[in-house]
């Protein structure tokens, strides 16, 4: 992930604002899209919540992914992490049933990270998890044939920042400690990644789609990316391409991504008409760490994740929320715990998530809604006094109602919005889910 971007957004009161430099790169052309591909998007759209896993050699050293980057490690004494790392307590199936008790509907993991370490087989380069550790197996794989068994759609994070690769050159804004020569083919390049693509694409069934990231790192460069997406989308119709390049959708892309920000947050020099054009995500890590962090004890609190989740709904996106599992394999405690308790939340309340599109009203310092047909769930957030006014027009409520317990709640409605009379109590809850049915309001 990018180093420095803003960390975290309370739950309880979200400015919506966005800040992202334009990206000034070469743009493909936008073919027809296919219907596998709208299909894709419309199940992406609808998911709700995905988990994301950064996993790599970086994480024996517990500071984080970009610890080559940070404490300046040369390429050459940076190799050395690969010929121990030995994760003899990875259980693919212990992790994908994680993801699906905590309700998550996909995962994305680092298939390859900004170090240029390959956590899969591949033919490409010997710098890889098979080839190049003591554990000689292909994580991936397992994780991928586990996802099958399970119902969990597969995402793959690529880099295409390469702290390691010779041809990665001219170098870019990062990697300029790593002691590789000033020199190389950017060309040469270009073809190793869509060697590893293809490899991504054809030897682990049908995943979920390609999630880049690290193009910012280069923003001038010709990245090749019609010949790129245009492998993709040939070898998996149906696979997604999200990229996190920080600035509007490119043609053949497939998700717009945000990083440590809701749609919307953040926004100068950005063309904001261009979200929701595309499915949205939003990236979160529980700590301030993506990577494994041994001193990162900054936990959000598993109420301020739901706070997120449900703040990502309600403005269109799912919540794509990081686990950073440690060099054993295993994944912090702390981490599956939250989990967990995110599982039992959305057991209760995931009908206002899945399958939800923003609703009628848009987020507020007291919370959002999410719609799916006629049914407007209000998520009140930060609110405790009795009465909660709200600007519902163009429809009349016909029922409003608790979602966990069913309880009916009091309410007026006027030609300028819909007041609620809320129960009280409820300071413990994360969110209080307020079932509103609704009807066309009659034309006059």
């Amino acid at each position: 992930m990018l180093r420095g971007v803003r960390y975290g957004v309370r739950h309880v009161a979200v400015t919506v604002v966005l800040l992202l430099a334009p990206l000034r790169v070469a743009r493909p052309q936008a073919p027809a899209v296919p219907a596998e591909r709208l299909a894709a998007r419309e199940w992406f759209r609808q998911a709700g919540f995905g988990m994301f896993i950064h996993w790599g050699v970086y994480s024996q050293l517990g500071a984080g992914e970009w610890v080559m980057q940070n404490r300046e490690i040369p390429s050459t004494a940076y190799e050395w992490l690969a010929s121990e790392f030995n994760p003899i307590r990875f259980d693919a199936h212990e992790w994908v049933s994680l993801a699906k008790t905590a309700g998550a509907r996909y995962i994305t993991i680092t298939s390859r990270h900004h170090d240029g370490f390959s956590m899969f087989a591949t033919r490409a380069t010997t710098y890889n998890i098979v080839d190049g550790t003591p554990f000689r197996r292909d994580p991936l794989k397992e994780l991928a044939e586990e996802c099958q068994r399970q119902g969990i759609k597969l995402f793959f994070y690529y880099s295409q920042l390469d702290w390691h690769h010779p041809d990665y050159f001219p170098r870019g804004g990062t990697g300029k400690a790593s002691g590789r020569p000033d020199s190389g083919d950017w060309t040469r390049y270009i073809a190793f990644m869509n060697q590893q693509l293809t490899e991504l694409l054809t030897h682990y069934g049908p995943i979920g789609g390609i999630w880049f990231d690290g193009m910012w790192d280069k923003p001038e460069a010709d990245w090749h990316l019609a010949d790129t997406y245009g492998l993709i989308h040939q070898l998996q119709p149906a696979a997604l391409i999200v990229p996190n390049h920080h600035g509007a959708p490119l043609p053949g892309e497939d998700v717009q991504t945000f990083e440590q920000d809701l749609p919307g947050a953040n926004t100068a020099g950005f063309n904001t008409t261009t979200i929701g054009t595309l499915p949205l995500e939003t990236s979160l890590t529980m700590n301030k760490s993506w990577g494994f962090n041994i001193t990162d004890s900054g936990w959000k609190t598993t109420s301020e994740l739901i706070g997120y989740l449900v703040r990502a709904a309600g403005s269109n996106a799912n919540l794509l929320l990081n686990i950073g599992p440690r060099p054993d394999g295993t994944i912090q405690p702390e981490a599956a715990q939250h989990l967990r308790e995110l599982g039992q939340w959305l057991q209760a309340h995931g009908t206002s998530i899945y399958n939800t599109h923003g609703g009628p009203i848009s987020p507020r310092s007291w919370g959002v809604t999410t719609q799916r047909g006629d049914t407007v769930f209000v998520h009140v957030l930060d609110w405790r006094d009795r009465l909660l006014s709200i600007p519902v027009v163009g429809v009349r409520v016909t029922r409003a109602t608790m979602l966990e317990s069913g309880a009916a709640l009091d309410f007026e409605q006027t030609s300028v919005g819909l007041t609620l009379t809320l129960p009280s109590g409820g300071a413990d809850e994360p969110d209080r889910v307020i079932v509103l049915r609704t009807v066309k309001a009659p034309q006059r």
